[in-house]
């Protein structure tokens, strides 16, 4: 019975192996487009709303005339009344829900995706 008991045991620690490891497999969301290719969709006049970007923080300013503005790529600020909760560095997926051109730039709201 001792037997019995010690190899069920061990299926059951292996199986909670394999189901950490297989949660930690999982595939992040794919965005549609690079900063690079929205920058580049925009600036052909394309729509890019309701479409995914995989974006990389620049800078994060809190107090910019938009609220918190994510800046990415060469002209994209990504602008929320929320805290973004990033920092400079982080890598994240957003999806656009609207986009202004200003000065040069676009300012775009957004919401997080992952």
């Amino acid at each position: 019975m001792k037997k019995v008991a010690k190899v069920l045991f061990g299926l059951t620690i292996m199986l909670g192996l394999v189901a950490t490891l297989a949660a930690c497999g999982a595939s992040q969301p794919k965005a549609d487009y690079t900063e690079a290719q929205a920058e580049k969709k925009l600036n052909a006049g394309d729509d890019i709303k309701g479409k995914t970007i995989k974006i990389k923080v620049q800078k994060l300013d809190p107090k910019s005339a938009f609220g918190y503005n994510i800046q990415a790529g060469k002209h994209l600020n990504f602008v929320s009344n929320e805290n973004p909760n990033v920092k400079k560095g982080d890598s994240l997926i957003v999806k656009v829900k609207k986009v202004e051109s200003t000065l040069g730039s676009f300012v775009i709201t957004y919401s997080k995706v992952n």
